[in-house]
């Protein structure tokens, strides 16, 4: 692995996990009903700190993404098929946090598949699709970037998870007790 990869453009760089990965999460989304879209992007409990903190980590988001792009891919290395099992894992993982998302009953909180194991499974894929994408370029800054930037989606978390408690109250506290926020830990 490189700190700073060779910039460049071409078919086998890292623009193409990342067309992969958001044709398939735009598919999803489309699909689903626009009310449970609605609800994966509310912001209407987050306090102004929380607003801001998200928008600095749009910048880590775009600058690891255009990092990303302009990275070589390194195929046949080992390096490269460790990122494309990792970004593989994300992307499934995403899609069925997505669906079991939006199978949720109305008015109770997201508890059944993937929110049995982990309060949050769609942000840990997300994070899974990016860090199997920085491996599979081989690029360490794009990997510090990605580690400043799940620092940045802990701060959106915790804005979602106060959201869920002020409108599912006791229902979440208890979930809160009994699931991890990132799967195994915390």
């Amino acid at each position: 692995m490189d700190l700073i990869p060779q910039l460049g453009l071409g078919w086998l760089y890292g623009w193409l996990p990342l067309a992969i990965f958001f044709a398939v999460f735009g598919l999803v989304l489309w699909a689903l009903p626009k009310s449970v879209v609605s609800k994966l992007y509310d912001q209407s409990e987050w306090t102004a700190r929380q607003r801001r903190i998200t928008r600095v980590g749009k910048v880590f988001a775009l600058a690891c993404t255009v990092l990303l792009v302009l990275s070589p891919l390194q195929v046949g290395s080992g390096v490269f098929w460790l990122g494309a099992v990792v970004f593989g894992l994300g992307l499934v993982g995403l899609v069925v946090a997505l669906l079991n998302f939006a199978r949720m009953s109305p008015g109770e909180p997201a508890i059944r598949g993937l929110y049995r194991l982990s309060r949050n499974p769609q942000w840990v894929a997300l994070v899974l699709v990016y860090l199997g994408s920085c491996l599979a370029v081989g690029s360490w800054l794009s990997v510090l970037l990605l580690v400043a930037l799940s620092a940045l989606f802990h701060v959106r978390i915790l804005a979602e998870e106060r959201s869920c408690i002020q409108l599912y109250g006791d229902a979440y506290r208890r979930y809160m007790k009994q699931v991890p926020r990132y799967f195994l830990f915390f």
